[in-house]
């Protein structure tokens, strides 16, 4: 039974276990409301996940630790355990999809844990685990639908209401679940005028959708770069919580969560995971209503492939217009490439790669195709940099923009 002297009895199990991370100002991120931002992407591991992780191997007994512990995951919950098991000196084993990010496999190795590998997503993972739980008589440590795994995640909410008395609402991200039923039943139970808001990726709207059903839906499939919610199935005990204390829960796309990502790291010099950066997303492209309200968004894990950031970044400033590809049809004479870029240059934009392409099959004998790669403030210029072009008499070609 899931009770608030199980999530006060958590905070004081992991008083020197875990930080109080911050709660810091964030007035960029919304024009409508007072935002603030829980820095659980500093948290020790690099995300929320340790708390209910370190609680749970806590409360398990001498000889349930004797026997170690497996769990699954696409990651953060991995790096939880492994660390939470090597504080208690027990052994752990930890089933990870083949698909996860390598620094979460490395991290999760460096903090002592044995890796399985598995073909596919999380849910594949956890069939693994399942398994091997039965086979190896370990002690299985859920990611999300487990009472102690929800408590310690529910210490945020704690936090939350000590360190800012007077908030209004949280915006939390959803996989499995757990994360938002523990903030949502530790703030609803002691402020219960709070408002608590899931966020969710379009491609893995697992929870939404079953929200919205009013009964457990499973995904088919998901797709999204955010590895640590792409979750196809919510918990049984995790949707009984978020159908009782969330007010509601929306989606973001992909892109809108690369710009939030790239928000993050320009205006407030924080690194977050796409899973750790939906909450903010969903506050900068006004999925909910935060208006005149203070607003906690949880930045649940900091904890990206280097490799995944730098597209993520690529595709925010895409969508931001402040990197764009035009592609320019012109007549192969002397003075065009001049003309273009002395245009482009008038608009204030900055070339940074050219290339000729004379081979298209649809084009003139005499033509060229010219590809190029601008630097540029936002789309309100690209916009202008494409209008002078026209003006000077160039094709813009759309396919290839």
């Amino acid at each position: 039974m899931l009770t608030l002297d199980k999530v006060y009895h958590a905070a004081f199990t992991m008083k020197n276990i875990i930080r109080m991370t911050d709660l810091i100002h964030a007035p960029n991120i919304s024009s409508g409301g007072e935002v603030y931002l829980k820095t659980e992407n500093l948290q020790v591991t690099g995300s929320f996940k340790v708390r209910g992780a370190y609680y749970k191997i806590s409360q398990l007994s001498a000889e349930e630790k004797a026997h170690g512990v497996i769990a699954c995951s696409a990651g953060n919950h991995a790096q939880g355990v492994a660390r939470a098991a090597s504080m208690e000196g027990i052994s752990s084993k930890i089933c990870l999809p083949d698909s996860a990010p390598i620094s979460k496999i490395e991290a999760t190795k460096s903090y002592g844990a044995e890796v399985v590998l598995v073909n596919g997503v999380y849910d594949d993972a956890y069939k693994k685990a399942r398994e091997l739980e039965k086979s190896e008589g370990r002690v299985f440590i859920h990611p999300f639908d487990d009472e102690d795994v929800i408590a310690g995640q529910g210490t945020i909410g704690l936090e939350l209401l000590e360190q800012l008395p007077d908030l209004d609402a949280v915006i939390v991200p959803i996989g499995g679940g757990g994360l938002i039923s523990g903030i949502a039943f530790a703030v609803k139970s002691l402020n219960p005028k709070c408002k608590v808001y899931g966020v969710q990726v379009s491609g893995a709207a697992s929870m939404a959708n079953s929200m919205c059903c009013g009964k457990i839906e499973e995904l088919p499939r998901i797709a999204t770069f955010a590895d640590g919610i792409a979750v196809k199935r919510p918990g049984e005990l995790t949707f009984e919580l978020v159908s009782k204390y969330v007010d509601e829960v929306v989606t973001v796309t992909d892109d809108e969560v690369a710009t939030a990502v790239l928000a993050l790291i320009e205006q407030q010099k924080l690194i977050a995971e796409g899973a750790g950066a939906v909450a903010v997303a969903a506050v900068m492209f006004d999925k909910l209503d935060i208006k005149g309200k203070k607003a906690v968004c949880i930045v649940s894990g900091g904890n990206i492939d280097v490799n995944i950031l730098s597209r993520v970044i690529t595709r925010g400033l895409l969508r931001a217009g402040r990197f764009v590809n035009l592609c320019v049809a012109l007549t192969d004479k002397p003075g065009q490439l001049e003309l273009v870029s002395k245009t482009i240059a008038e608009q204030g934009g900055n070339v940074v790669s050219v290339h000729y392409n004379r081979s298209e099959e649809n084009m003139a004998i005499n033509s060229c195709f010219l590809t190029l790669q601008l630097e540029t403030r936002d789309n309100a210029q690209v916009e202008a940099i494409r209008e002078a072009l026209r003006a000077q008499g160039f094709e813009i070609v759309p396919q290839h923009s």
